[in-house]
């Protein structure tokens, strides 16, 4: 018997009866941990039975599901093994827990599970987030005597998405084709840290509070993606010291014929947009357009990590590697940050006065950021071009002040 403590969300999420359950979550409320418990429950009460699991990226994977998977067997001293090329765990008595993700899903075939579940489904688009779906169910079909197959899915709700089209817009309907779910706000985790949902509220723009913390579908996708930026409260007078040579930060975004970078400096932990360079031709030319105004200065870019595979001059060299090559350092993930997870970042440096932009200096930036919208898809709108500066700031405000999140603590405790 291995015990885990779970709070009274949790706990329905645990024992509900339903072909495609959801556990539609808070911050903090354990999205995660319920997956796992789940995960386990159905491996260990169903002797033979595979189970699926999913998330949105390989990184997702590889960071979070497979290390709790392999901890949690490790200390219920369960003998496993984990296949880490194919992602197939398989567990000594039990059956197999098969990990793919849902960014490929090219890869969710040729095998079946008895059951599946899903970690974040909602921080897809709708389209991809579907077809995902759908390829999902049709290997749910490993038969298990007397068990109903099922797909269950762990998400904060992203608005009116993908989750929501499922299991709210039509709540009826939804359950007589087994779509049923719980919800988990922040606030019913009794073990957070007693100022974790005031840093929330202090975090995150007032519109998506009640998703991120009441764990409610509400709508994201209306007006101005940066609603925290307004040019005369977030304006600075701060520049560039070029006498003493100040170290420069650039966030930078490629696209052939329509470069953009923006300039920043760094005091006192605040970020300050002092410069911007936009409609560069190529990564070489945007090199040299920096060498002839920060001749000297210590320069670290922050790129758009798509740069590291392809070149806006179609050469051999990356852009990358031709920052690198042109002597300035380079800070870049090995993949480019989820959409909202930037977005957030930078509405989260307005808000907290972490982040200023010289409006004179950088006035495209600033129209940028005033103008852009979101599509009828719910995503940050490209067809007006106003996406390339922001992109640009948003790969240094990410990686330099990323919004962390906690993970929870369990209260009741559920045996499996």
């Amino acid at each position: 018997m291995h015990e885990v403590a779970l709070t009274a969300p949790q706990a329905d999420m645990f024992e509900l009866e339903a072909k495609f359950p959801l556990f539609v979550a808070g911050f903090g409320a354990g999205k995660t941990e319920t997956l796992i418990t789940c995960v386990f429950r159905d491996l260990f009460n169903h002797p033979g039975a595979d189970i699926g699991t999913y998330a949105p990226t390989f990184d997702t994977l590889k960071l979070n599901l497979v290390p709790r998977i392999e901890e949690i067997l490790t200390l219920a001293h369960i003998p496993y093994q984990l296949n880490k090329s194919e992602y197939i765990c398989r567990v000594e008595g039990h059956g197999k827990i098969i990990m793919r993700s849902m960014d490929n899903p090219a890869r969710i075939i040729a095998y079946e599970v008895f059951r599946s579940h899903v970690d974040e489904i909602d921080t897809m688009a709708k389209d991809k987030a579907a077809e995902a779906w759908n390829k999902i169910v049709g290997r749910n079909r490993q038969k298990i005597k007397g068990a109903l197959n099922t797909v269950s899915a762990y998400t904060t709700p992203e608005g009116f998405n993908f989750v929501y089209d499922k299991w709210a817009k039509d709540p009826v309907a939804a359950k007589a084709l087994g779509y049923e779910y719980v919800t988990a706000p922040t606030y019913s985790n009794p073990h957070l840290p007693e100022d974790y949902i005031e840093g929330l509220k202090a975090t995150y723009p007032a519109a998506l509070v009640q998703a991120y913390i009441e764990g409610k579908f509400v709508n994201l996708t209306s007006g101005a993606v940066y609603v925290e930026f307004d040019r005369e409260t977030c304006h600075t007078d701060i520049v560039h010291n070029k006498k003493d040579c100040e170290p420069i930060h650039i966030g930078m975004d490629f696209n052939v014929n329509n470069m953009s970078a923006v300039i920043h400096v760094i005091r006192g932990g605040q970020a300050y947009a002092v410069d911007e360079i936009t409609r560069g031709r190529d990564t070489p030319s945007i090199i040299q357009t920096i060498k002839n105004h920060f001749d000297g200065c210590s320069v670290i870019i922050y790129p758009d990590a798509s740069g590291g595979s392809t070149s806006t001059m179609g050469a051999s060299l990356s852009d990358i590697s031709l920052l690198k090559s042109a002597g300035f350092k380079v800070d870049a993930p090995k993949k480019n940050p989820f959409v909202r997870d930037r977005v957030l970042s930078m509405n989260s440096a307005f808000k907290s006065d972490t982040l200023w932009v010289n409006v004179e200096k950088c006035p495209e930036y600033t129209l940028c950021l005033e103008q852009q919208a979101y599509n009828d898809k719910g995503e940050p709108d490209k067809s007006s071009n106003n996406d390339h500066l922001p992109d640009a700031g948003g790969y240094f405000i990410h990686r330099k002040y990323p919004i962390i999140k906690s993970k929870p603590k369990l209260a009741r405790v559920v045996g499996y």
